[in-house]
């Protein structure tokens, strides 16, 4: 597989074709891969919401009204559409979480090796709350998976569009996010797209290696 391939293929789609849904396999596969995306001291602090059917679609496409319209049929004609929560907090309840699901993971060899993940993840939320950027943190390692997403849908041949166009605290309301101590930060499109898609048709542009790139002596 040329990854590379993938990677220039996808682009953010700007028109999706109603009538053509995801095979539910497809949906699995992409589900694994979110999953399995890597985060810092592998800290998972995320949520993701799948809406399918067009009364869940609705109530995502809602928070698109009335100042981002222009993303309400990215949301209401996709096949499909995941919503990327972070936690609002990194609270003990979700670090003992991930460390047990290590622990039935045959991550640890020993007593010592499990102490040693548990106050090397603790260190690092705790620098990042004394830093006062605990949220911030959080965000970043949701973009990760948002790029293992776009990527892995790319690979798979789905069309997608990540937005951030959306009146985040109207979602969250609407799917009782608070409640779960989560908050959205990012709503993702899935599906084929449309001929109605100007975006398929223009060249990608990215800066010249040059620009992007040091290659230190």
């Amino acid at each position: 597989m040329n990854l590379t391939h993938f990677a220039k293929a996808r682009h953010a789609t700007k028109a999706f074709d109603s009538a053509r849904k995801i095979p539910a396999a497809v949906i699995d596969e992409l589900k694994e891969l979110i999953r399995f995306s890597p985060s810092s001291v592998n800290s998972q602090p995320w949520h993701f919401i799948v809406a399918e059917s067009d009364a869940a679609r609705a109530r995502v496409a809602k928070s698109m009204q009335p100042g981002y319209a222009y993303n309400e049929a990215k949301v209401t004609r996709a096949s499909h559409v995941m919503v990327l929560c972070v936690r609002k907090d990194m609270d003990e309840a979700h670090l003992n979480a991930v460390l047990a699901q290590e622990e039935a993971d045959g991550r640890f060899a020993n007593a010592e090796a499990k102490t040693g993940q548990q106050n090397t993840r603790g260190f690092y939320v705790n620098l990042h709350r004394e830093r006062d950027d605990l949220s911030a943190w959080m965000e970043k390692q949701a973009y990760l998976a948002l790029g293992t997403l776009l990527i892995g849908a790319s690979t798979l041949e789905i069309d997608a569009c990540p937005m951030e166009g959306f009146d985040a605290k109207a979602l969250d309301e609407e799917l009782g996010l608070a409640a779960q101590g989560l908050t959205a930060i990012v709503v993702v499109g899935l599906g084929y797209r449309s001929g109605d898609d100007f975006n398929a048709k223009l060249p990608k542009s990215r800066l010249g290696t040059q620009a992007v790139f040091t290659d230190l002596a």
